[in-house]
């Protein structure tokens, strides 16, 4: 049997990895859980598959899981200390930790060895490089969970990347890919996280729509596949149904189908080299009917501009990107700035703070520490604004 950790079992990527882990009980033995407070949803997982260890990021709810774990064989534990220690040790690891606070639990699954699978973009985005040089001390295996990373995984030629010509990432545009800017100045975090194809948290449903979450994916890939930077591109696609594509340079170009559905890239990785069945039913290719491309706005959507110029600039830059964002994002849902400011605290930021390129995991906390206390005073400065207007 396959050993699995989950880190971030309670939110989308979790619970879908905990579906196909339920279907085949004998394919897959549960080591470690992880959840930041989400106690009923984490010990009722615990349970349901007889999980080692349990275990929730802020302590002050470990005496909750300890309760609701009583009489179980299921050690239960708290803390970002034991989140680590919980990480290292399975066969197969899940990183769905959202946000940089998944960079540490990540590294020590991959300093464990055996398979990592990132389905969370922020901690390659920015700790790429040293992500990969773990990987390579250690001799783990990455694998992207994300849909369009998992597509590209499918169809590159590892052995011969020198024929690859071009990635093509695929993006749906989010809920306002026909919205004007001045419309868009008005965007409710209900409109935002109302995406239009996938079901996903608030977090990345709203980088969806802002498409930081595109330019995030492209800085992603640019660390997982030997192709330069420049050679990787996005695409609006509405219907999701391509996923991505590599194109070769005798002028084949591969791209990967499926429902908008993540259950299915995360299967590839739970049974990865093999296959695995999935509830999912074939695409209906009639149904479907059309396949549509656009080019992608970057007046309307500047995050993509600011993630390439991110990617280009290299060193601190991908994680001060990645910092202001979570903080930016994180004041929109809870109100306090409109939508459009995202992008500009986000812009702000990077022009303001330029560290040199950090070298190790206590580096890059250092850099995204200041650069999330940075956009967090222009998002008290700005939210102080808002308030006055309204008073």
């Amino acid at each position: 049997m396959k050993s699995v950790t989950i880190l971030g079992a309670t939110g989308s990527v979790g619970t879908s990895t905990l579906d196909l882990v339920e279907r085949e009980p004998e394919r897959f033995r549960v080591r470690a859980l992880t959840a930041n407070c989400d106690v009923a949803s984490l010990a009722a997982a615990a349970i349901r598959t007889r999980a080692e260890i349990a275990v929730v990021a802020d302590e002050t709810c470990l005496p909750a899981l300890r309760d609701a774990l009583a009489g179980t064989r299921t050690v239960a534990t708290g803390g970002r200390r034991a989140i680590c220690d919980a990480a290292a040790g399975a066969d197969w690891t899940m990183g769905a930790i959202v946000g940089c606070a998944g960079l540490e639990p990540v590294m020590a699954a991959i300093a464990h060895g055996g398979t990592v699978v990132i389905a969370n973009k922020e901690p390659l985005v920015s700790a790429g490089e040293v992500i990969l040089a773990a990987a390579a001390r250690s001799g783990a295996t990455l694998l992207p969970a994300d849909s369009e990373h998992n597509a590209v995984y499918q169809c590159f030629d590892f052995a011969r990347p020198e024929g690859v010509r071009r990635i093509v990432l695929t993006a749906s545009g989010g809920p306002f890919r026909d919205w004007s800017l001045d419309r868009m100045a008005d965007v409710t975090v209900e409109q935002a996280v109302a995406h239009p194809n996938w079901s996903m948290g608030a977090k990345i449903s709203v980088d969806s729509a802002t498409m930081m979450n595109k330019g995030l994916e492209l800085i992603e890939a640019a660390r997982l596949f030997p192709v330069p930077h420049e050679r990787i591109e996005i695409v609006l696609h509405r219907q999701s149904v391509i996923h991505s594509m590599v194109d070769y340079v005798d002028g084949s170009m591969l791209a990967q189908l499926g429902p908008s559905d993540m259950r299915v890239p995360i299967a590839h990785t739970l049974a990865w080299p093999e296959r695995m069945a999935t509830p999912m039913a074939p695409l209906d290719l009639v149904g479907i009917g059309r396949l549509d491309f656009e080019a992608c706005d970057p007046v309307r959507f500047p995050a993509l501009a600011l993630a390439r110029s991110a990617l280009e600039a290299g060193g601190a830059r991908p994680a001060i990107l990645n910092a202001a964002n979570e903080v930016a994002v994180a004041a929109f849902l809870a109100r306090r700035i409109g939508f459009l400011e995202i992008a500009a605290i986000v812009a702000d930021t990077l022009a303001r703070y330029d560290p040199p390129a950090p070298r190790d995991v206590e580096a890059v906390l250092a850099v995204d520490g200041e650069a999330r206390r940075m956009a967090d005073e222009q998002v008290q400065g700005r939210a102080q604004k808002r308030a006055g207007v309204h008073a």
